[in-house]
């Protein structure tokens, strides 16, 4: 290599070094312990995207350019807008799975390879324009009591139980599509024994 320049194919970071002093590299692995197939690993950070494997049942409701929201492992209270930018022509029969590639809208340094990520596959732009008007909870704030969903309003001082319809998910939140007016007070925290009526503060 002190004969040589060794180009990348592209601009990138470098995130492992392959191959060691001594090693010979070939483009083929032939199968010896000191020869590799690169030198380096290298990531081109301008182009991150998300591959997530969706179960077969639920594929027909996944399509290019669908909103996605992307929540990252190590920062949970973060939501990233991405969008669907394919889906892979091909199924995994053993896992029943289709692969779909997800774009992020923008990218941010603390966005790495291979970090852990969940993701929440959004209706349409029309449906997203309406749920945007909707009201949001954390998801523990809604709880299911004789069968139905409902939460606990601040009135006062004093806890009003109020059933509601909940909607789409979104990361650690839920919306809620029926049951709650503006400038209604959620309890999002609390004993699991609150009942209507019961005096409370806030704090």
């Amino acid at each position: 290599v002190d004969n040589c320049i060794v180009r990348a194919p592209f601009a990138g970071v470098v995130v492992s070094k392959d191959a060691q002093r001594g090693e010979m590299v070939s483009p083929i692995s032939a199968g010896g312990g000191f020869t590799r197939t690169g030198i380096a690993t290298i990531v081109d950070m301008g182009s991150i995207e998300i591959e997530v494997d969706v179960n077969e049942s639920y594929i027909a409701r996944v399509e290019p350019g669908q909103r996605v929201e992307a929540v990252l492992d190590a920062y949970p209270d973060w939501r990233i807008p991405a969008r669907v930018r394919t889906v892979i022509p091909t199924a995994d029969r053993q896992k029943a799975t289709v692969k779909v590639r997800i774009s992020f809208d923008k990218l941010d340094p603390r966005i790495l390879p291979d970090m852990g990520v969940k993701v929440s596959f959004l209706a349409g732009e029309q449906a997203a324009g309406q749920a945007a008007a909707k009201a949001v909870i954390p998801r523990e704030a809604a709880r299911t009591l004789d069968g139905q969903s409902v939460v606990f309003l601040f009135r006062d001082g004093v806890l009003e139980r109020r059933a509601v319809s909940l909607g789409a998910q979104i990361g650690r939140d839920v919306q809620v599509t029926a049951g709650l007016a503006p400038g209604d007070k959620v309890v999002v925290e609390g004993p699991a024994d609150l009942r209507d009526g019961q005096r409370a503060k806030l704090k």
